[in-house]
């Protein structure tokens, strides 16, 4: 009798302890979804990632982060300014952040792995170390048009694309359009890649494969920082100079264009900065709200890059032909493919960036037949 008291109270003690536990977990998938619904206010979500997190909160308030933060210019340039709108908004949003500028991308991607920094801010190339999904947003030749970046924004930062921001210990928080990349040119006679042979090119000096690329080409790579490509080619060190068009002022690439060089009038990339954090620091549901925020200034931020790039002189842009701007085309969808063979770019971002050119030219032969 006794005995079978016991076992009878055993089982309701446990069968309780299930039933507490599957109401914990209900509720916390309940403030998950609030967390990640973006029907809902920011007030509410906020409130429901407090419940989710209360564990780790100081005061009820989420504790104070280290943003490190890269330009070029250091804490007086464009992008320091943008981190410095976007550290106002995520007060917001309930986190306190910290910023800290940086001149040098490698030691700030040296620092974010080190910990030294909860999140970084810098290229998309760069951010290709972190996660190779959103680090394929600036393959070459893969998003023709800002129109085409907007479309391919407004669906990562759906939440469906959540787990595909994260990648290891970190999450991708946010990307910017940075505007067009273009070839700057010393000498106008380089008008395609192909007459690039023999010339020296800039390449990212923590990027072996560009340098791979540029010798297939013929011509010689010549390793180069983002600090100093710009001396470099002022310098005549290098002929060629692959650069957004906003360095044409901010680097004073004039000065190496001089009176015979140029600039290639056709965008080979679109290139992008990216906020890259530690999901330690940053939860899944933060990452998302930081995510669709950026997404949210996608105009305000290219009018501030535009500003930024100021006039370019007509005389210096290289028109090509027709026929020239079609074998660009072939050129680089054949460097993408082998990039993505050799595991350097994200074949399924490959992939949705081929859809979304096709959306907008369905009567392109990639559309018919595609290979991405």
């Amino acid at each position: 009798m006794i005995r079978s008291l016991l076992f009878s109270l055993i089982v309701f003690t446990a069968g309780a302890q299930v039933a507490q536990a599957a109401q914990a977990t209900a509720a916390t998938e309940a403030w998950r979804a609030k967390a990640m619904n973006p029907a809902l206010s920011e007030h509410e979500r906020i409130g429901a990632i407090k419940k989710l997190y209360s564990d780790t909160l100081v005061d009820g308030n989420i504790p104070p982060r280290t943003v490190c933060v890269w330009d070029i210019l250091g804490r007086s340039g464009p992008i320091y300014a943008a981190a410095v709108d976007q550290q106002a908004r995520m007060l917001d949003m309930g986190v306190t952040i910290n910023m800290e500028a940086y001149t040098n991308e490698g030691v700030l991607a040296d620092d974010l792995k080190a910990g030294q920094c909860d999140a970084a801010l810098f290229t998309g190339i760069r951010a290709r170390l972190f996660n190779k999904f959103t680090g394929t947003i600036d393959a070459i030749g893969a998003i023709p048009s800002s129109r085409h970046m907007n479309m391919l924004m407004k669906v990562l930062v759906n939440p469906k694309n959540a787990p595909r921001m994260e990648e290891g210990q970190f999450v991708v928080m946010g990307f910017a359009p940075m505007g067009a990349a273009y070839i700057f040119v010393n000498d106008k006679q380089i008008s395609t890649l192909a007459k690039a042979a023999g010339k020296r090119v800039a390449v990212m000096d923590y990027d072996l494969v560009q340098a791979e690329m540029i010798l297939q080409l013929g011509a010689n790579p010549v390793p180069t920082s983002v600090v100093s490509a710009g001396s470099k080619f002022n310098n005549h060190a290098v002929d060629v100079l692959p650069a957004p068009l906003v360095a044409y002022n901010i680097m004073e690439l004039y000065r190496g264009i001089g009176d015979k060089g140029g600039i290639v009038n056709y965008p080979f990339s679109q290139l992008t900065l990216q906020l890259i954090g530690r999901k330690d620091k940053f939860p899944t549901e933060i990452a998302q709200l930081v995510r669709e925020n950026f997404y949210s200034r996608f105009a305000a931020i290219e009018k501030e890059v535009e500003r930024q790039t100021g006039d370019v002189p007509e005389n210096l842009w290289i028109h090509i032909s027709a026929e020239d701007k079609a074998e660009y085309q072939l050129m680089m969808q054949q460097a993408r493919i082998a990039l993505r063979d050799r595991d350097y770019y994200d074949g399924d971002m490959l992939t949705l960036q081929r859809k979304i050119r096709c959306k907008f030219e369905p009567s392109h032969s990639e559309c018919a037949q595609p290979v991405e």
